[in-house]
């Protein structure tokens, strides 16, 4: 295992190394070690297997034995740190009895059940932000109510936002690129300190660990800052709901070409198959890419977000976007997940559905004409209404333990409901004026 970890971290030079890997929550749980002892550690190298048995408060929900877990490190995944000098990281997977439950693992299923069929896959993400003038401290203090906002007069894509706050920008965008994250832009959104960051098309693993280690590096440089980055898909009314959306090609293994093209310049018969595949899967399955209690706010009537499972060519309402070319640009996009979604599950979703489609070669489903996203077409599946519900949907979906296997589906199940189940008797201030006088 040390020769080609030597090799890559002589590539790098590097002298440190943080080692670990993203959990449910895609918090990125990791060691720090120098060269030395992390070679040294790498002979047998284990951690925690808690991380497949607990939420996103550290508490568990499952499992029945906790010890250090065999972890396989994955050289390929290493890429630069810039936090500290001559620093990396690299991935390492749980490799033991956990191993099925693990968010990258499932992607990686999904990714080499494609190229048995012939494909390699590219894709993307693209997230909005809200950036918050509030430090970690500052949040609490105030107990994460009266949240001072940062560029509180943004307007969509304001050119006088993005030159006024041009060095914080500029200087987040250096920190992601430090990161070798493959960052295509990063410019002002929709309100106040609403940033959105599209990341450039590159193969399915690595697409996902840019997804989560770019979220991982807009955080830090916040924080060095005094501010905040926020992926909570929906903060309140005086914000807009954040998505994080999701692109997929399919590339001969062979040849390398884009099979989603088309001459005519519209959506190929295998993307219209890959979307027949999401249309019935997605539904049934949807907590994999929606698995928080907020999320499900971003999914009220009156918001941006489609509330089914549809699809047409072009516009931004529907839930599957088909952007055909007649040359190699030729994508399908998930618009439905919240920003806090989950890289290698979102991803592994929309593959491992899509590709089901095309191996039963199901046909393309007449699209959608729906002019905002809140019209549900007629026969049009519904997403679940809240996490309890998506929980529910998942473990009796026969579909879903089929394509993702039965333990993941089981115990990510278990993860949704604990996370509702810890919210469930929560009650806002908005609740309160609305209810307590009666």
């Amino acid at each position: 295992m040390s020769n080609p970890l030597t090799t890559a971290l002589e590539q790098f030079t590097a002298e440190i190394v943080h080692v670990g890997q993203f959990d449910y929550a895609s918090v990125f749980r990791e060691r720090r070690l120098r060269r030395t002892q992390f070679l040294e550690w790498a002979t047998d190298a284990r951690f925690a297997n808690v991380l497949a048995y607990w939420d996103s408060a550290d508490n568990l929900f499952g499992g029945t034995s906790y010890y250090t877990e065999t972890v396989e490190i994955d050289p390929a995944s290493m890429r630069r740190n810039p936090s500290e000098p001559g620093a990396v990281t690299v991935i390492a997977e749980l490799s033991g009895e956990a191993k099925e439950l693990m968010p990258r693992q499932v992607l990686r299923r999904q990714i080499e059940r494609a190229a048995a069929m012939g494909f390699s896959v590219d894709a993307a993400f693209e997230f909005e932000l809200i950036v918050l003038d509030e430090t970690d401290t500052s949040m609490r203090d105030k107990g994460f109510t009266g949240l001072a906002k940062f560029a509180p007069d943004n307007k969509c894509w304001s050119g006088a936002t993005a030159n006024t706050h041009a060095g914080f920008i500029a200087g987040m965008e250096a920190e992601i690129l430090g990161h070798d994250v493959n960052l295509y832009g990063l410019g002002v959104e929709l309100g106040p300190g609403c940033l959105e960051a599209t990341l450039g098309a590159t193969e399915g693993l690595r697409a996902a660990d840019d997804a989560a280690i770019f979220r991982m590096a807009a955080r830090s440089y916040a924080r060095k800052h005094d501010k905040t980055a926020s992926f909570m898909p929906y903060l309140g009314a005086e914000y807009p709901g954040i998505g994080g959306h999701c692109t997929v090609s399919l590339r001969d293994k062979a040849t390398g070409k884009n099979l989603f093209s088309d001459p005519d310049g519209k959506t190929s018969a295998l993307a219209g198959s890959f979307i027949a595949g999401m249309m019935q899967i997605v539904p049934e399955a949807f907590a994999m890419c929606t698995s928080t209690v907020n999320a499900y706010r971003r999914l009220a009537p009156g918001s941006w977000a489609p509330k089914s499972l549809t699809w047409a060519e072009y516009p931004f309402t529907v839930a599957v976007r088909s952007a055909p070319h007649a040359g190699d640009r030729a994508r399908l996009e998930f618009r439905v997940p919240p920003a806090d979604c989950n890289p290698y599950l979102t991803l592994a979703l929309m593959l491992g559905a899509g590709l089901d489609g095309i191996e039963r070669k199901l046909a393309t489903p007449a699209p959608t004409t729906a002019a905002h996203p809140d019209f549900v077409p007629e026969g049009a599946a519904r997403f679940p209404r809240d996490l309890a519900e998506a929980a529910d949907r998942l473990d009796a979906s026969a579909d879903a333990a089929r394509i993702f296997g039965t333990a993941f589906t089981k115990n990510f199940a278990a993860a949704c409901r604990a996370e509702y189940a810890s919210l469930a008797k929560a009650v806002s201030a908005e609740e309160r004026a609305r209810y307590l006088e009666g």
